[in-house]
């Protein structure tokens, strides 16, 4: 459904992406993983037609996406890392202008709108300006409005950020019913121990390269660690966490004078 194909980045000659090639299948759910600065922003804004590549193509269900920008992001939902909402909105009123701009009935949408933000425990904060919510009740909004049209190809960045227990038990539930219905998801997170759960496929990316792409069990037999977790660290050469975290106690210590 969705084709990656040697994409290339760069800003100011220096590479932020370099050769990243991989796809995303109808009912699939991908997890896209890498350190802070590997190059995962970057790939996003590309996938998502924000920025254009210097060099390779995104495709979706064979079509090169900037041959119809609007067609592609019709059939696209897309939680982003930050919340960025118009907070003197209500959150009904949020999801209708998303609705409006998606060129939706104004009936259909009332009635997704309302139902969803019910699913989603915000009904009674439902005409609440946005400025009151939590963190969490901002991201299920944005959650809501990812889902509302109903699109073939999701892409979640960091979506449990501040979301509760319950929250994030529902949203993998979700996860696994939008696969089940054929929906084609990347799934961009830190939490590894969730992405090991619900991924069936997981990129790790550093450098603006492709390290790994395979099934997170055959990663970890692969490597012979015991964890996800374990085989990230040792793909991107990440710095021994426990000596860092030694050496920030020792500094602490250094007497004042």
């Amino acid at each position: 459904m969705l084709q990656v194909q040697r994409l290339y980045r760069s800003f100011r000659t220096i590479p932020a992406v370099i050769d990243v090639s991989f796809s995303v299948g109808a009912g699939e759910i991908v997890g896209f993983l890498g350190p802070n600065g590997a190059g995962k922003s970057t790939t996003v804004k590309m996938i998502t037609g924000m920025l254009r590549p210097d060099d390779g193509k995104v495709l979706f269900e064979g079509r090169n996406i900037r041959e119809d920008m609007e067609s592609f992001r019709a059939v696209l939902g897309y939680v982003p890392e930050e919340a960025h909402l118009y907070s003197y909105l209500s959150g009904l009123e949020y999801l209708q202008l998303i609705g409006r701009l998606r060129g939706m009935d104004e009936g259909l949408i009332e009635r997704k709108a309302t139902e969803l933000l019910a699913l989603l425990n915000l009904q009674s904060w439902q005409y609440s300006p946005i400025s009151s919510y939590s963190k969490g009740m901002r991201q299920r909004v944005l959650i809501a409005a990812a889902l509302l049209h109903d699109p073939k190809l999701l892409i979640f960045d960091e979506p449990l950020s501040g979301l509760d227990v319950v929250s994030s038990r529902l949203f993998k539930d979700l996860l696994e019913m939008l696969a089940a219905r054929g929906k084609a998801v990347l799934y961009i997170s830190h939490v590894l121990e969730t992405v090991e759960q619900v991924c069936d496929r997981v990129i790790v990316i550093g450098k603006g390269r492709v390290l790994a792409d395979a099934p997170p069990r055959e990663l970890i037999a692969l490597k012979g660690l015991p964890s996800l977790e374990s085989v990230f660290a040792q793909l991107v050469e990440q710095q021994d966490t426990r000596v860092t975290a030694e050496r920030i106690v020792e500094v602490m210590r250094i007497a004042h004078g």
